[in-house]
């Protein structure tokens, strides 16, 4: 029987319809793998995060032995097995992956709390703050640490007052860094730093006030293998010069006052605030990296911190951590 109009209409229509259909689902079935892949994509990374957090954990435990051990142990050509004042990294390697553990001390900033108001106006000038906002923040963080003349609201508490919400300054010593954040002048770019590009267009990141000042540090001399080099040229010290420093130091650190009588005698009245470690306070940052099947290291790095006191003969414990950073910020632009 031949097949009139109608019924090659419905046929066409219903063929039109399967191939509709047919690309609907097509496009489900696509959207669903790309899910389902993004989602294996970012657990693969979240499962490597959670592996690198552990293994940076473990670097500043091995890290801590390493340093309670010392320099009684010698290796046959005399250097340390282990750990010695001055080391401001140490390397080491896991089965599942690499960790750098950086050793810095707390003479390797400034102390918050007994800085001048001058050395605190040039850090924050090096770091790339406006004159008028480094010496507002300068002396704003003076003022906070400063008893309020006769109990009457400062200048910078009627400021504080005038916010929203308002507060006064403690007029007290600083317990953490992070007060400085409330201070007149002080922003999260000038104290957290940020990333600029260098010549080559690589992202580098550009230091901040945290970097440079801790309520634990030095009122003297600073740890000129571990000090930022911000730090260094606020003291004085010739940019072209801190460069130098920060690369000879990474190669070599100095393990000896005697190694820094050349900068003392042509870097100026800056190079006699340089010394080697200091005080019972360090900050150990540990940046790890897992090791892939084809031997190669991955390219996600967790970094974590503990700031740790030694405690000295007559207690129960060797060590007490009084700080830990889940997630620390760190510059390691060159790997070993």
């Amino acid at each position: 029987m031949p097949m009139t109009s109608t019924s090659a209409s419905r046929r066409g229509g219903a063929l039109l319809a399967v191939l509709w259909l047919a690309a609907a689902l097509g496009a489900i079935a696509f959207s669903v793998a790309a899910t389902v892949r993004g989602e294996t994509e970012r657990t693969t990374t979240a499962v490597e995060a959670l592996k690198s957090y552990y293994l940076a954990t473990g670097a500043v435990d091995r890290a801590l032995l390493y340093m309670l051990w010392g320099s009684a142990h010698r290796n046959p050509d005399g250097s340390p097995r282990y750990w010695t004042q001055g080391m401001p990294r140490l390397y080491f390697r896991f089965p599942t992956g690499d960790a750098v553990v950086e050793i810095i001390p707390a003479a390797a900033r400034m102390n918050l709390n007994t800085a001048s108001e001058e050395d605190l106006f040039r850090l924050l000038l090096v770091l790339g703050a406006e004159p008028e906002r480094a010496r507002l923040a300068a002396r704003a963080i003076v003022d906070w640490r400063s008893p309020a003349p006769g109990g009457v609201p400062t200048l910078f508490d009627r400021s504080y007052l005038a916010r929203t919400p308002s507060f006064r300054a403690r007029h007290a010593s600083f317990e953490e860094t992070e007060e400085v954040l409330l201070v007149e002048g002080m922003t999260p770019e000038l104290f957290y730093g940020t990333y600029e590009r260098d010549p080559e267009g690589r992202l580098r990141r550009r230091s901040g006030f945290r970097d440079c000042v801790s309520v634990y540090g030095s009122a003297g001399r600073f740890d000129v293998n571990s000090a930022d080099p911000a730090l260094l040229v606020s003291l004085g010290l010739d940019p072209g010069l801190v460069a130098s420093l920060v690369e000879r130091r990474r190669v070599r650190p100095f393990l000896a006052m005697e190694e820094l009588e050349p900068l003392r005698r042509f870097a100026g009245p800056g190079a006699e605030r340089l010394g080697i470690g200091g005080l019972s306070i360090y900050t150990l940052r540990a940046t790890a990296r897992l090791r892939r099947d084809d031997g190669t290291l991955s390219d996600l790095r967790r970094s974590v911190a503990a700031t740790v006191k030694f405690l000295g003969p007559g207690f129960d414990a060797l060590y007490h951590v009084l700080r830990w950073h889940d997630n620390e910020p760190a510059d390691l632009s060159e790997w070993p």
